[in-house]
């Protein structure tokens, strides 16, 4: 998958919030303000029919009404705000656990391990939107690309509920006709002294010659030309925030209840080869491997189950997941799955308690990080195991 970055970013998120609180104002010019009864309070946040009165965030409520008398003023409600914000990334966190807040109403996502669930970046994105909606009431712009800056320009390019994909092919095409202070970190200072030099869309900062960029705005300057010519490749932080990685999991909804074991394997599967590529992805080794099953009365069991030495590859993975199903042998007609490695340790240092005792599984690993690799250059048709094609049995 060529790109898998998003930036989901909540359309006018406090005052949809609100109307969902008070939907009389859904269809009226309105806006979230600080202090609405003094003249020196301001817009924190405006609904769509209020922005085409050019009402905007951040300027002061007397002069919001100069341009919209009509303006119904709401008082904000940071708790609810906080609410839903986490409520939208436990969505996020379904596809991913590299979700990072950029803001309290967007956040950047890292995808490229979860195309074998999920589909690719536009399918996710596309998924992420419609669940927002029916489940937050509220609706999201996302955008795709192979970084976060093309990803957050993408987010910025169509709204409200929309989804935009920025591919290297668009880089050129649509990305370098925008204007410059569409690029991140343009402000109003760096976007004055850019159009002082002729310098007006994106593509003027990416053909400018890198030199005379770095006297004109220094280290701000050679920042620019990397984002311009689609050269950041700046990680998308875990949930945590930068904090080590405790976990790595994926989990599914089945679309139906699934009954047989053959059908419980086929996700299992797909959910062991999603955790085994992420944790090959951050050089992590997992000494254990927790399942979830989930029914379809919301009944629940989790087991978990130590494995010495840790491992990355799939085929450990899904072993332990299978085994751990089996033992309890419920014979529930089950509607979630789920898999998680824990107790993660460094590969490097892993791979030091596995001399004498890699019992196959280095072999499995390298030959795994080959598979992505191939994957990640020409897609993840380009290669297939065996054993994962219709009518192959799976121990």
């Amino acid at each position: 998958m060529e790109n898998g970055i998003l930036h989901v970013d909540m359309n006018n998120f406090y005052a949809s919030v609100e109307t969902l609180y008070a939907p009389e104002y859904r269809n009226v010019p309105m806006a979230v303000a600080g202090d609405k009864e003094s003249r020196h309070g301001i817009i924190l946040a405006k609904n769509m029919l209020a922005k085409r009165y050019g009402v905007k965030t951040a300027e002061p409520i007397w002069q919001a009404r100069r341009k919209c008398p009509e303006l119904w003023l709401l008082p904000p409600h940071p708790e609810r705000y906080a609410e839903f914000s986490a409520r939208a990334k436990q969505i996020y966190c379904s596809y991913t656990d590299r979700v990072e807040s950029f803001s309290l109403d967007e956040c950047w996502l890292d995808v490229y391990g979860s195309e074998k669930l999920f589909g690719d970046g536009r399918e996710i994105a596309e998924q992420i939107r419609e669940r927002v909606k029916e489940e937050l009431g509220l609706t999201v712009s996302i955008g795709v690309s192979f970084n976060k800056v093309f990803a957050k320009l993408g987010s910025d390019y169509k709204k409200p509920d929309a989804v935009t994909v920025f591919g290297r092919e668009e880089m050129e095409s649509v990305i370098w006709k925008l204007p410059c202070e569409a690029l991140l970190f343009v402000g109003p200072h760096t976007e004055k002294t850019l159009r002082k030099f002729g310098v007006r869309t994106i593509g003027d900062i990416a053909k400018m010659e890198l030199p005379a960029l770095r006297r004109l705005l220094g280290r701000t300057g050679e920042t620019l030309w990397t984002y311009a010519n689609g050269l950041d490749q700046s990680p998308v932080e875990t949930v945590n925030g930068g904090e080590p990685v405790k976990t790595i999991g994926n989990s599914t909804t089945l679309p139906r209840d699934v009954t047989t074991e053959e059908e419980i394997k086929c996700t299992l599967l797909s959910l062991a080869e999603s955790v085994s590529f992420r944790l090959r992805r951050q050089d992590l080794k997992a000494g254990e491997i927790q399942l979830t099953v989930k029914n379809a009365e919301f009944e629940e069991f989790q087991r978990q189950c130590r494995i010495d030495p840790p491992v990355c590859d799939s085929q450990s993975i899904y072993r332990a997941a299978l085994n751990l199903y089996r033992r309890e042998n419920k014979k529930w007609a089950v509607r979630l799955l789920g898999v998680r490695a824990g107790k993660l340790t460094d590969a490097g240092q892993a791979q030091l308690s596995l001399f004498g005792q890699s019992d196959g599984r280095e072999k499995q690993e390298r030959l795994e990080s080959a598979m992505d690799r191939v994957r990640e250059k020409y897609g993840k048709a380009s290669v297939a195991r065996a054993f994962s094609m219709p009518g192959k049995e799976r121990e």
